[in-house]
């Protein structure tokens, strides 16, 4: 198992530490598919017993984050393209309802923030700084998804974003994001008119734009 950087937090427990540990290792790539996470190895980086180890590691598998084989252990979760497809699929459906209810709902300074947003991630574009580059995007994504109301909805889409998120970098690659800034350029505009059909069906697009590169990514093997 490859070195951890333990996240110390004293506000979480000694459960979420772990399970936030290994899950931004998975999310940052340092832990890739397939890998195996030991268990004894936790337990003595973080000087406990396996027993909260392996809540942390039932939390993961919920989260789709590891997978836990008998007599092997917890691995690292691998994505077919059938995972990446049903992912988009479901991630249309839920942004599109979103950004449909959230037209009207959107301030003037949200709106402006996303435009910011949008130039910042072309700037962070030009540094080929993959990271912020996605990070940017998703908070972009994560405006409108707030404002819609729907607190169950921004969490669900939430969690599905973070466990593809290692996946999803490839998105932020130069040559392919511009696609999806010159979307979002769109996608404010209809914002702005207070176009809720058009807000939906843009936001569609702009997930339909992610899954076709992931997929056509996937296929090169």
């Amino acid at each position: 198992m490859q070195k951890l950087r333990v996240r110390i937090d004293n506000h979480l427990t000694l459960r979420e530490r772990i399970v936030s540990t290994i899950r931004s290792a998975i999310v940052n790539g340092q832990l890739r598919p397939g890998t195996r996470i030991a268990e004894p190895e936790l337990a003595e980086k973080f000087g406990i017993s396996r027993t909260p180890i392996r809540e942390a590691f039932r939390q993961l598998e919920s989260e789709g984050f590891i997978s836990v084989i008998p007599r092997k252990g917890a691995i690292v979760a691998s994505f077919s393209a059938q995972d990446v497809s049903n992912f988009y699929d479901l991630k249309m459906i839920l942004e599109g309802y979103a950004a449909k209810t959230a037209t009207m709902l959107l301030s003037e300074s949200e709106i402006t923030r996303m435009e910011t947003l949008n130039r910042q991630m072309e700037l962070a574009s030009g540094k080929k700084d993959l990271r912020r580059v996605l990070e940017l995007h998703n908070e972009f994504h994560d405006i409108f998804l707030r404002a819609c109301g729907n607190e169950k909805l921004h969490q669900i889409v939430q969690n599905m974003v973070m466990q593809f998120q290692r996946f999803r970098m490839i998105l932020a690659m130069p040559g392919k994001v511009e696609g999806s800034i010159e979307q979002h350029v769109e996608i404010i505009d209809a914002f702005r008119k207070r176009d809720p059909a058009l807000a939906e069906k843009l936001i569609q697009r702009n997930a339909l734009y992610g899954k076709k590169i992931l997929l056509k990514e996937l296929a090169k093997g």
